[in-house]
């Protein structure tokens, strides 16, 4: 599911980058559509191996994954709304207000790669990395971004469109962040304990 994700993410990235929008939503919804098949054979999988005796260790790592399904399958709504967003308002994509939006996709399409690296090598220094970066880097720019689109707002009222799709879209991979964030913490409980995500949001920036 994560590569499904990051596939996703990034296919609304190129396309923002590229300023080509057509068909994008098409291709996301695909890779949702694929999403939601691949979150219900993991789910069953799991299980199926609940059902069976599982050494600790065996035991954990099931549980991650069947705890992070819903996380991950809400990454790929929120990547499929902001792609419909997108392409619905593509002769409106140069607006200063929607471009403001962008970065926030390239933060979190590089969030959702250390996540893939994090889960695949049982990783703790990249699950550390998608939780800072939503600390430090999303949540942050995802503040000024809200008040920078309220700013607009005031100044164009006629631009209200624009202005609540890119709320929208922004408050949209704020919360794909936190999920990301979420199954982030579960890996690095997996791999130091479940105290380590505590010391990371306790830590200082």
């Amino acid at each position: 599911m994560l590569s499904l994700a990051l596939e996703e993410l990034e296919a609304v990235r190129d396309a923002a980058r590229r300023a080509e929008y057509a068909g994008l939503t098409a291709r996301a919804g695909r890779l949702e559509s694929e999403t939601n098949a691949l979150e219900r054979e993991l789910e069953d999988a799991c299980l199926a191996a609940f059902a069976r005796p599982l050494t600790p260790d065996d035991l954990a790592f099931h549980l991650l994954v069947f705890r992070s399904l819903t996380n991950l399958e809400r990454v790929g709504d929120y990547a499929f709304g902001v792609a419909r967003d997108l392409e619905r308002l593509a002769p409106r994509t140069r607006s200063a207000t929607l471009q403001d939006v962008l970065p926030l996709i390239g933060l979190l399409t590089t969030m959702l790669d250390r996540l893939a690296y994090a889960f695949a090598e049982r990783d703790a220094a990249a699950a550390r990395e998608v939780i800072r970066l939503d600390a430090e880097e999303v949540d942050v720019l995802y503040e000024l971004l809200q008040r920078a689109s309220l700013t607009r707002l005031h100044e164009r009222p006629d631009d209200v469109e624009v202005a609540l799709a890119a709320n929208r879209m922004a408050r949209s991979l704020e919360r794909l962040g936190d999920h990301l964030v979420n199954v982030a913490e579960r890996v690095l409980a997996l791999v130091e304990g479940p105290g380590a995500a505590r010391t990371v949001a306790e830590s200082p920036s």
